[in-house]
């Protein structure tokens, strides 16, 4: 599969999803499938073979960082409910070894972290040396729900940006890659998918009825993904912007991305510090 891939996409997949200045969040068309050349039919068998070809650059990752490397990887996972972030880290990050992986969840602050500044939490996530971290959510819900919903004064909030585009600065000085994808769904298919949770027992647990009430804020969430998207897509840590009416899609563009930051790495498995042969002659003697 792999002598397929140049057919399927056009180009890298970062060169159709990073966020530009001048692109408007309201000219999204969550229904599209950027740099994409192939169908739905293609996705099962591309997807297994790009998976496996995760594992074993994450696997590379890891093992560096038994020798001394001190490099890693964030994933940026962020948009609204039923975007996919979940289905991201099942189907995408699942595919690598579990060993190797920093995953972190941002809901509702808890009493403690809010007696923290917003980035304390965030900063306590930080993947360690040789692991791929993702965040469901991230240190963007303090300028954009916080935004939405008036739980700051602009006067706090405004100043976030600032001290949000320097604390990944600090990650990607220290060895970080950040991979940032903005993801979105529109409103018809969100509703689909609300509706299948509300249909199935098995799902009743990802319903949330806030989630109503968050659709009919979708015009402010849309000024507020813009200002972030204006504001914090830096050269050390862009946006990616992803759409995600079509799952097999999504999965398969994250997944690029991941294996092209990894790639970038130029992981090389790290060579033995001992010598081999003589361990191979103790081995066959005992």
């Amino acid at each position: 599969m792999t002598s397929d891939l140049p057919s399927l996409w056009t180009h890298e997949p970062h060169k159709h999803l990073e966020f530009k200045p001048g692109h408007r969040v309201a000219d999204i068309d969550p229904d599209a499938t950027p740099g994409f050349r192939g169908s739905k039919a293609d996705a099962p068998e591309l997807q297994t073979e790009r998976n496996e070809r995760f594992a074993e650059l994450q696997e590379r990752l890891y093992a560096n960082s038994r020798s001394g490397d001190r490099r890693s990887v964030l994933l940026v996972l962020q948009g609204m409910d039923t975007a996919g972030k979940g289905g991201i880290v099942k189907h995408v990050v699942g595919a690598g070894n579990p060993q190797g992986i920093w995953y972190s969840a941002f809901g509702k602050p808890t009493p403690e972290e809010l007696s923290h500044h917003y980035l304390w939490r965030i900063q306590k996530a930080v993947p360690p040396a040789g692991h791929i971290g993702v965040f469901d959510r991230s240190h963007y819900e303090d300028v954009l729900i916080v935004r939405v919903h008036d739980l700051v004064p602009p006067s706090v909030w405004e100043g976030r940006y600032d001290e949000i585009n320097a604390f990944e600065r600090e990650l990607t000085d220290a060895g970080t890659t950040i991979i940032k994808v903005a993801m979105f769904v529109s409103l018809d298919e969100q509703k689909k998918r609300l509706a299948e949770r509300l249909d199935r027992p098995d799902k009743y647990w990802k319903y949330n009825p806030a989630d109503i009430d968050e659709r009919l804020l979708w015009p402010k969430y849309q000024e507020a993904y813009q200002a972030v998207l204006d504001r914090t897509s830096t050269a050390h840590a862009p946006w990616h912007v992803v759409p995600c009416n079509r799952k097999w899609y999504s999965r398969l563009a994250i997944t690029e991305l991941l294996i092209e930051a990894l790639e970038q790495l130029e992981l090389s498995w790290p060579p033995a510090d001992f010598d081999v042969e003589a361990e191979k002659k103790r081995l066959a003697s005992c």
